[in-house]
């Protein structure tokens, strides 16, 4: 039961992707939950302190009225009264009715006074109106004023901020999920550069291990084939011939993996007929209802590495023969964008097309949609456009219509290759 077998392995994979994104969305949600508590838990705080503020404000507002309207009570009173306002720290400023300043406290003291030199009685302290204009203007934004009813019947103003520490803890808990945010970027960047390099280890095990496993069959295939060449003397025999195509695009594919974890040299090519030399050779090897067509400027160029180029186009075909139900077409067109020094790739089919959910996930390892399938072609071909610093996107697709892939490489541009 093979075929039972795979599509068991096949759903397992897929129900390993989804709980992977399960949990990356369970854990996105409780940090997100947590920064949530964290933040009204400190606006509970601010809101209770600013409320505790407000009193204090409103306390050392009455200390002041009681201490310029009852002149008459005795000096021990007065001591309480001013140890209590004293005992009220609080930057505030008392403006009159005409919005003059009159007394303030808890100001800066470097900057509510200005030393000014004087021509001949010495040093005298002057105000320095721009500071106190700045801070009545921060006070009234931030509350509404404390009104004092003198006995003259003047109405003062009463004007106040938050102390240093309450505007501390205002900012503090953005502070601290800056951090926390930053420490976990650097953290998952750290694990996912070290999951990717193990990924990246077994992958090559695996690749030059299949490559090596290959070689031998390949030979044996290739001596047999002589072998019924010479025997029934069928050297330009076409079954013959197709036969050898095949073989030799095997011992292209273990040359393929025989270079992954290799930096494998790219040389520039003309791109349409690499193409089209691949396209001649897939034709005949899928169904008659489905049609291929090429177009496009024969004559743009890039650095390419045939053998992993003809890999992408592969891949690319065989995922829109897969999307055709029976019956339709595969346009494979080449363009150039002049400005920018890009080759444009577009791969279209009329299959049955992809949701726009999907657009990205089908580029991730193990995701396919397909009864049969590991979901690892689109995968490797995105990383072998990579190696070519190009790009590979779903340009657009519709439901029951088709989809066009999009690849875009650099034109005319040296590259830096790195491992595939």
């Amino acid at each position: 039961m093979p075929n039972l077998r795979t599509m068991m392995i096949k759903k397992d994979r897929l129900y390993q992707y989804h709980t992977k994104q399960r949990w990356k969305a369970t854990l996105f949600l409780f940090a997100a939950l947590i920064a949530g508590a964290s933040l009204f838990y400190t606006n509970y705080l601010v809101k209770s302190l600013s409320k505790s503020e407000r009193t204090k404000a409103e306390v050392w507002a009455m200390s002041t009225r009681s201490i310029l309207t009852m002149p008459d009570v005795d000096d021990q009173f007065i001591s309480f009264v001013y140890a209590v306002r004293d005992s009220l720290s609080i930057p505030a400023i008392i403006t009159n009715e005409k919005g003059s300043i009159i007394f303030w406290r808890d100001l800066d003291s470097t900057k509510t006074n200005i030393k000014e030199q004087a021509d001949s009685v010495g040093d005298t302290l002057q105000y320095d109106p721009l500071y106190f204009e700045k801070q009545l203007a921060t006070m009234k934004r931030n509350h509404r004023p404390i009104a004092l009813y003198l006995d003259t019947g003047e109405i003062w103003s009463v004007y106040y901020r938050d102390s240093d520490a309450l505007r501390q803890l205002r900012i503090f808990p953005y502070l601290q999920l800056s951090l926390i945010a930053i420490f976990l970027i650097i953290a998952y960047t750290v694990f996912n550069s070290i999951k990717k390099t193990e990924q990246n280890l077994v992958w090559v095990g695996m690749a030059k291990e299949a490559a090596h496993q290959l070689g031998t069959p390949i030979s044996s295939l290739m001596g047999w084939l002589e072998l019924v060449r010479t025997k029934f003397d069928a050297e330009n025999d076409s079954i013959l011939n197709e036969m050898e195509r095949d073989v030799k695009r095997l011992e292209i594919v273990a040359d393929r993996f025989s270079k992954i974890g290799s930096i494998p040299a790219l040389t520039s090519q003309a791109v349409y007929p690499v193409v089209q030399e691949f396209i001649q050779y897939f034709r005949v090897r899928t169904s008659e209802k489905i049609s291929f067509e090429l177009t496009g400027d024969r004559t743009v160029e890039a650095k390419l590495n045939v053998q992993l180029f003809d890999w992408i186009i592969e891949n690319l075909l065989k995922n829109a023969v897969n999307a055709i139900d029976s019956e339709g077409k595969i346009t494979v067109n080449i363009s150039d964008n002049i400005a920018k020094e890009e080759i444009f790739i577009d791969i279209s089919d009329t299959g049955k097309g992809i949701p726009k959910s999907n657009f990205d996930t089908i580029f991730q390892p193990g995701f396919t949609t397909r009864k049969r399938g590991w979901g690892l072609g689109l995968s490797l071909t995105k990383r072998m456009v990579d190696y070519h610093q190009g790009q590979i996107f779903v340009k657009e697709s519709e439901l029951g219509t088709g989809t066009t892939f999009r690849i875009i490489l650099k034109s005319n541009l040296r590259y830096e290759p790195t491992q595939v």
